[in-house]
């Protein structure tokens, strides 16, 4: 008698333990938008679309999931052995199985449909906005690649070079001489309300862009053009705003340290800051072409001297 009168209890116990679950696994759901359960976002437009998309799939896996989980939780409780119960010999349920089978069929072709809906606005990148630096200075807007182009076909297009172990940034100018070019490590600047493409590469091994809050992460590989945007609106993030990132694809020893950042600033100091740069690595290589100059002059067979055979 004792042990019967247990079963009832331990199956109203699992019923409540699994109804317990299932709240709790609601109720987390609601700080998704804390970015517990989905993408980072927030930082820009394509970010944004992927974590709603992110959202969409996850609403209806949980769904199915609760779904599934109810049934099976259901069937453990209504279906328990009983003594002396004899259990219906059943081969199958013929429309049942069509039915789960063409309910999983439409799911997956709406989660399609929704995936392709949303994902032009991922991977095509919009104008710049009124505040950007397209309107600052049109010189320092450079054509972008062509494969990621806002529709107006400027953009502002920095190249990302991975390197063991720190992120190289270069801001092309518009100008042939790329020697001239200001470049920058493991900190990004890039001005508010400006749509900039990233061109890409790697120098020696495989690593992986990711600013999280700036959209999805993309590899660098050595031998290959990767492809990238971003825009960070003036209207949610003040000068100043910093995004930090890390290398994504594990590169050799060094990969923990591999950090990379994304700073924002106005047109007007992103403009300061190039030109800074410019002053800066110039007269570093002049310093070096000096220091290289002097050790020559100071050498004992100096820098006219004739070299001999064997050199």
């Amino acid at each position: 008698m004792r042990l019967s009168s247990s079963r009832p209890r331990r199956s109203r116990l699992v019923a409540l333990a699994a109804l317990v679950a299932a709240t709790l696994l609601l109720s987390v759901t609601a700080t998704a938008s804390a970015d517990l359960l989905t993408p980072e976002s927030g930082g820009s437009p394509n970010a944004d679309d992927i974590d709603t998309l992110y959202k969409y799939v996850l609403a209806v896996a949980i769904v199915v999931f609760v779904g599934v989980e109810a049934a099976l939780f259901y069937s453990l409780v209504k279906f328990r052995a009983r003594k002396g119960a004899v259990a219906a010999q059943i081969r199958g349920n013929t429309r049942l199985e069509i039915g789960w089978t063409v309910g999983a069929a439409v799911i997956l072709v709406v989660l399609s449909i929704v995936t392709f809906a949303k994902l032009g606005d991922i991977r095509t990148p919009p104008n710049s906005g009124a505040e950007g630096l397209n309107l600052a200075d049109g010189a320092l807007v450079a054509a972008g690649p062509q494969e990621r182009l806002p529709p107006n076909g400027k953009s502002l297009n920095i190249e990302v070079n991975g390197q063991q172990y720190v992120w190289r940034y270069s801001y092309p100018d518009g100008d042939r001489n790329r020697l001239n070019d200001a470049f920058s490590y493991e900190q990004m600047v890039v001005p508010l309300d400006t749509t900039v493409t990233l061109t890409i590469r790697s120098q020696d091994v495989a690593h992986s862009w990711w600013i999280p809050k700036l959209g999805g992460k993309f590899d660098a590989i050595p031998g290959y053009t990767n492809y990238a945007w971003f825009k960070i609106p003036s209207s949610k993030w003040k000068p100043g705003t910093v995004f930090t990132g890390n290398c994504a694809e594990l590169c050799g020893r060094g990969h923990a340290n591999m950090t990379g950042s994304v700073k924002a600033v106005t047109p007007a100091e992103y403009e300061r800051f190039i030109e800074r740069r410019k002053r800066d690595i110039k007269a570093a290589n002049e310093a070096a072409a000096r220091q290289r100059r002097d050790q020559e002059d100071a050498s004992p067979q100096g820098p006219d001297a004739p070299q001999s055979q064997n050199e």
